[in-house]
């Protein structure tokens, strides 16, 4: 038999039509397959690649930390130089007070994590979040979703969740006294790439620090430069309280973390003692993969033309079918004027060797989230072939 058979035989399925793409390495910006036909990777694997595939600096670390350990011991007993190294540079590259850093392996147990914390802290057990909202499907992470299709099935989900509407003043006096922590992300993803204004952020960090609810801003899709700065809340002046990671924060390895005060974080280490606990949070490979793609992004600014090239998608993505473009960064939402012109797009894309996606609570939009290595060259060859794809549906 060959893979694909093996593939649909032998791996759990989420869809009753994946891909089936049959990828046999990554370089750059690009995917190859095993004919060896190249596809522009547009979504960096959905906000993850930020550095791009297979950077040589990444590689580098990967091999050099698999010669020394890989995993020692589970979290949070032994001093491992790669998890003190990261937390220390995210501490220098962090404002006060977000100093203490959690490694775990992605972003929905960073969520869940987060809301141990918030609980733990505050004694309390309500906990905020927006309708729309994406952040993870783990069921904790699921209860606090804003999509109900994925929600339904899996009910009875975590007790005293109230929603809110993103970027809606008015709804920001739902959060009481009450209220543990606020969830929330600077820029909601799957919602299609939708912002608040800067009036917003700065009414809900004042209330809920009024309220004493912990503000936990969730850049597991924004942050390590996507939105054109290193971490997406810069724009717009707030400290959280707790700032979760993941996606962009390891090149490419599994891993996520959330992080917050000496103070907050503390509550962990007693009553009970191992508050939270994990096994391969923080594996020293996956850290030292992390270290060296931040110091990419870092040290080479990557971020600092993200607002440029995504300007330049603006400017060449004219169509017929193309009915606006929302972004911050090289965070993009494409918008149609139907799910289905959408998602033929994406499917003549593939064909052309463009790959994109969509929301999971949009279905009007095409997803854009490249490597922020792309190049002004490859941007317009990648929007070629797409305006191809566009022509073809139309």
């Amino acid at each position: 038999m060959n893979q694909r058979h093996l593939f649909l035989r032998h791996l759990a399925q989420t869809s009753p039509a994946p891909l089936m793409l049959e990828i046999e390495r990554a370089q750059g910006v690009y995917l190859y397959d095993t004919a060896g036909k190249a596809y522009f990777d547009l979504i960096a694997g959905i906000a993850v690649s930020n550095a791009g595939h297979c950077h040589p600096k990444i590689v580098q670390a990967i091999q050099r930390q698999a010669e020394r350990y890989m995993h020692t011991l589970v979290y949070g007993e032994f001093v491992q130089s790669p998890q003190v190294e990261l937390a220390t540079r995210l501490a220098s590259l962090l404002p006060a007070p977000l100093q203490q850093t959690y490694f775990v392996n992605s972003g929905t147990e960073a969520v869940e994590g987060a809301m141990k914390l918030a609980k733990r802290y505050t004694g309390r057990t309500e906990i905020v979040a927006c309708y729309n909202a994406y952040h993870g499907s783990t069921q904790g992470a699921l209860s606090i979703g804003g999509g109900e299709y994925f929600k339904q099935a899996y009910r009875p989900l975590l007790p005293d969740i109230r929603q809110i509407q993103h970027g809606n003043i008015a709804d920001i006096d739902k959060i009481t006294h009450k209220t543990a922590c606020v969830i929330i992300e600077i820029v909601q993803g799957e919602a299609g790439v939708r912002t608040a204004s800067p009036a917003y952020w700065t009414r809900l960090r004042e209330h809920c620090t009024k309220v004493g609810a912990l503000l936990i801003v969730d850049e597991i899709q924004t942050g390590f430069g996507r939105t054109g700065k290193l971490w997406a809340f810069e724009h717009y002046g707030i400290v959280p309280d707790v700032l979760l990671l993941a996606k962009g924060m390891g090149g490419g390895m599994p891993i996520g973390a959330f992080v917050s005060s000496q103070e907050i974080m503390q509550v962990f280490t007693e009553n009970p003692v191992l508050g939270h606990i994990t096994t391969f949070g923080g594996n020293p490979v996956c850290c030292a993969s992390a270290l060296a793609n931040l110091e990419i992004i870092e040290g080479e600014k990557l971020y600092a033309t993200a607002h440029e090239k995504a300007q330049l998608f603006e400017q060449l993505l004219v169509h017929p079918l193309v009915k606006g473009i929302r972004y911050l960064g090289l965070h993009m939402a494409v918008e149609f004027a139907s799910p289905e012109k959408m998602r033929q797009t994406i499917t003549h894309a593939l064909d052309l060797g463009v790959m994109t996606d969509w929301f999971l609570y949009n279905d009007y939009s095409l997803r854009i989230a490249p490597p922020l290595i792309i190049t002004e060259d490859e941007i317009r060859k990648a929007c070629a072939l797409l305006l191809e794809a566009m022509d073809r549906v139309a």
